[in-house]
């Protein structure tokens, strides 16, 4: 085992940085062996966690994105990075969410890495409207039937790649996990269908809930950045166009990211001269233990309480 450098008494400058660099390379070599990968390397915690419930202690797990991270613009350290370009697996999500990490994936495949790209593998839907218009959504996971072909995904991909995974074990766990999707799937169509018609109509931060208004046949009124992405900007033409929007359709909440200002949705909501409520929900991340979503399951059953309590008045 090399032994850490000691800062404290190493001397500066190029020769330092070399030993640094070396020493980090050989430490990475000495914990995983010249033939070992690193394990099952996943982006976000939302596939993480999925991720984990199928392999439960078959494989070692590493989950880049930590619990109330934005995914479009976390990004990894120097150590991170090396993993990930090690791995036997790479799990990410893909379609352009997680853009802060697209270069090291990027380099995972380039090294012959294993990679699923899970979002392009779940018959993605387009955007339909604003700046992304036509070009494929990455928020597949707010639709929980299309979570049931990521586990397929993934269960056949670390069946296929991990070496010693017990093969049976891993489709085991997949399918015990996928009776738990398919019966949140249930409860969700219940609970959304208590909402009269007129009612389900959504107006988010950014363009998060396609996939679930597609599934429980919601209208998405708009977006307050009008695109996929958190890295986008309204104008101030775009704010008074969903404003107009919100008062017309007369919706009673508009939803937020817990991980995003709201700001830009309070501006708006005062803008529309109506009576809305800003909600925050769990779109995008998980949460850390004990905050209501640290789990996909926990995640999905407290943004179907607060939408539909909010979409009722409640």
């Amino acid at each position: 085992m090399v032994s850490p450098v000691n800062t404290s008494f190493a001397p500066r400058g190029r020769a330092f940085s070399a030993a640094a660099a070396l020493g980090l390379v050989l430490a990475l070599t000495s914990c995983t062996g010249d033939d070992d990968g690193t394990g099952i390397v996943v982006t976000t915690n939302i596939l993480g966690d999925v991720t984990r419930e199928i392999v439960d202690d078959e494989a070692e797990i590493t989950v880049l994105m930590k619990p109330g991270a934005d995914p479009h613009s976390f990004g990894i350290s120097a150590r991170e990075a090396a993993i990930l370009e090690n791995a036997d697996l790479v799990v990410h999500n893909g379609l352009g969410l997680e853009e802060g990490i697209a270069r090291n994936v990027a380099a995972a495949e380039e090294a012959g890495v294993p990679t699923l790209e899970v979002a392009a593998e779940v018959d993605p839907l387009p955007y339909t409207s604003d700046a992304d218009e036509g070009s494929p959504d990455p928020h597949f996971w707010t639709d929980p039937v299309r979570m049931l072909t990521a586990v397929d995904l993934i269960t056949e991909h670390v069946v296929a790649e991990v070496d010693g995974v017990d093969a049976e074990a891993v489709r085991a766990g997949a399918e015990s996990y996928a009776a738990e999707i398919e019966e949140l799937d249930g409860w969700m169509s219940d609970e959304f269908g208590s909402l009269p018609a007129e009612s389900r109509r959504l107006v988010t931060d950014h363009h998060v809930f396609g996939y679930l208004a597609d599934r429980y046949d919601f209208e998405v009124i708009g977006a307050v950045v009008p695109g996929g992405t958190t890295l986008a900007s309204p104008s101030s033409a775009d704010l008074k166009d969903l404003s107009d929007a919100v008062a017309e359709a007369g919706v009673s909440a508009v939803f937020s990211d817990s991980s995003q200002p709201d700001r830009l949705v309070t501006v708006m909501a005062e803008e529309a001269g109506v009576d809305i409520e800003v909600i925050p929900l769990h779109s995008e991340s998980l949460s850390a233990e004990g905050e209501g979503a640290a789990t996909y399951l926990e995640m999905m059953r407290a943004n179907t309480e607060a939408i539909t309590d909010g979409l009722r008045g409640g």
